[in-house]
């Protein structure tokens, strides 16, 4: 069986610019948001299929598609996003590591704005404003993560301080809104800095395979079939009545 390959840079711009071309009044996630949120449904302590994730790449508050949508259009992001969740699921498994779609550091605020326009206009929050350069460029791809969280709480919920400390050190990129959150981010800058972009997106990316292994054991999760009644031993008499021994009746092989 032939494995999917990622994809090239060109189909990356392809998928960011039909993402863009998703009908008013939806806001879809563009690029990088969206490999934050399929990296937030793959460390989920569930599997998430296809059919439950993909609606929530279009409109970031949960709207929902027109009928009359295009179903080539349809076609050819589910191809190109189906593709991608694949090559992030299996770099997670096999190597521990993937490459992120990053916006570029350099890039000013109404810039990084066109590139990630479905983030609610961050040049105008005051708490984008207050963010450092480097949260300022990984905050799109968190904040789809952080989508991927809001839409499937599993992993959220999980009563685990190694998964909250790992959710910590993600949400540090986003604009901090409580005091709680403000200590965090405070704490996190004094007692693990960041010291440039690239030591930014490697402690993310850690982050990210070490909430994959977390969570591995929930969500490849076996039930164990548990029997009705006490178990028959081969010589005990068959549970149907027929007189015979269990062996001899329904237990024969």
């Amino acid at each position: 069986m032939t494995t999917a390959a990622d994809l090239t840079d060109t189909e990356f711009a392809e998928l960011d610019e039909l993402l863009a071309t998703t009908p008013e009044p939806l806001e879809a996630l563009d690029a990088s948001m969206l490999d934050g949120y399929l990296c937030g449904v793959i460390v989920q302590p569930r599997l998430i299929d296809i059919e439950e994730w993909l609606p929530n790449i279009f409109d970031y508050d949960g709207g929902v598609l027109p009928e009359s949508t295009d179903p080539k259009w349809l076609e050819r992001i589910r191809e190109l996003v189906e593709r991608r969740h694949a090559a992030l699921n299996r770099a997670l498994v096999e190597d521990g590591w993937f490459d992120p779609v990053v916006l570029d550091l350099d890039a000013e605020p109404a810039e990084t704005e066109e590139g990630a326009a479905s983030d609610a206009e961050p040049a105008e929050d005051a708490g984008y404003a207050a963010l450092n350069p480097i949260s300022r460029s990984l905050m799109p791809w968190v904040a789809g993560f952080q989508h991927a969280c809001l839409c499937f709480p599993e992993l959220s919920e999980m009563p685990d301080d190694a998964v909250m400390a790992a959710l910590a050190r993600l949400y540090r990129h986003l604009p901090a809104e409580t005091p709680e959150e403000i200590e965090i981010v405070s704490t996190l800058d004094r007692e693990h800095p960041l010291k440039d972009l690239d030591d930014a997106i490697e402690e993310m990316v850690v982050t990210v395979a070490d909430l994959c292994d977390l969570t591995e054991a929930h969500r490849y999760k076996v039930e164990t079939l548990r029997r009705e009644g006490p178990k028959v031993g081969r010589n005990d008499p068959c549970p149907c009545g027929s007189g015979r021994k269990y062996k001899q009746c329904h237990g024969a092989n």
